[in-house]
């Protein structure tokens, strides 16, 4: 996203291969004094609602997002791209049938853009509009002025929202800075109108590929968790919920091929949403004939999105593809 641009996304789900049902976390109260009370799924309830709808978790992930829900707190997930993070907030909007407010982060992101900023041109119409009537200006930072972006939105929704602060780490530090008392207390203050509280309890999940480490005082507020590449059993679960019509005998190949992959030295090791992008491919074009180790081959252009890493995979493809 370039700097001009909103950082906004419309409400509702972001499109994603996969998904799962939670139930928002326990009682809590707002700075504000507003309260809910959403009902609680213990761990192993909400393990199992995250298969049933598609997403296969492992118990660290559940157990993060159990705590960060009863105890309602931020959620800061970091691991490499394309292993689901972006998918946990997705999901909980849909689920607890809040709207999504996305803050898509990127260098350069200010509070203007992340917070609010006031309608100029508006003002400046309310000083001519004045001016050609012979009346006083009057206050021209008033809410009607306000332009609210995706902070100021969630503070004020009153069903509560959900909050994606996404790829915090492309952001300043200073941004970071500016994040810790809206983190903290569910609150902002801004100059000319005093301090908003939450109306309602957000559900904040952050995320992080890591390409700079983040201060400790961001993680202090937040609880943390790693997501790491899925085991095998896993991946297979994952690509066969993922891509219907995908075989048994072809899920286990495909995914032996990509745990191989993953252990080769590349700038860019394939994550989940590249692995159930290359299983889709690689079934189009294996229904439209190609042996499924040739089809491999073919959709590698769906797994692996570099010049380099796609020369040192050719180069490994019999011991990677042979018995896929």
């Amino acid at each position: 996203m370039a700097p001009g641009e909103s950082p906004v996304a419309p409400g509702g789900s972001i499109a994603t291969p996969g998904g799962f049902s939670v139930a928002p976390g326990g009682s809590s109260v707002s700075p504000g004094g507003s309260s809910v009370a959403p009902a609680l799924l213990d761990e192993r309830e909400l393990a199992a609602t995250l298969e049933r709808e598609g997403y296969f978790a492992d118990e660290g992930l559940c157990t993060a997002i159990h705590l960060a829900l009863r105890l309602n707190r931020p959620l800061l997930l970091e691991g490499e791209p394309g292993v689901g993070k972006t998918e946990v907030a997705s999901v909980l909007s849909r689920v607890v049938g809040r709207d999504l407010i996305r803050l898509q982060c990127f260098e350069g992101l200010d509070a203007g853009q992340a917070l609010y900023e006031w309608d100029y041109p508006k003002q400046l119409l309310q000083v001519r509009v004045a001016e050609s009537r012979g009346q006083e200006v009057g206050d021209l930072y008033r809410e009607e002025f306000l332009l609210r972006r995706p902070l100021l939105r969630t503070l004020e929704s009153a069903q509560g929202a959900v909050l994606l602060i996404d790829e915090i780490d492309r952001a300043d530090s200073e941004f970071e800075a500016f994040l810790l008392e809206f983190l903290g207390d569910f609150q902002i203050t801004i100059p000319e109108l005093g301090t908003i509280r939450a109306r309602t309890p957000p559900i904040v999940v952050l995320t992080s590929n890591r390409t700079r480490e983040l201060h400790d005082a961001l993680k202090r507020r937040c609880l943390y968790h790693w997501i790491a590449f899925p085991e095998v059993d896993r991946e297979r679960a994952i690509l066969r919920a993922a891509v219907p019509g995908l075989e048994e005998r072809a899920a286990e190949g495909l995914v032996r091929a990509v745990q191989r992959v993953r252990g080769l030295p590349l700038l860019k090791r394939p994550g989940i949403a590249e692995s159930v992008e290359w299983a889709r491919g690689a079934t189009a074009l294996a229904e439209g004939g190609s042996p499924w180790p040739v089809a491999l081959r073919r959709a590698l252009g769906l797994l692996i999105k570099d010049e380099e890493d796609t020369r040192l995979l050719l180069g490994h493809a019999e011991e990677l593809f042979g018995d896929a």
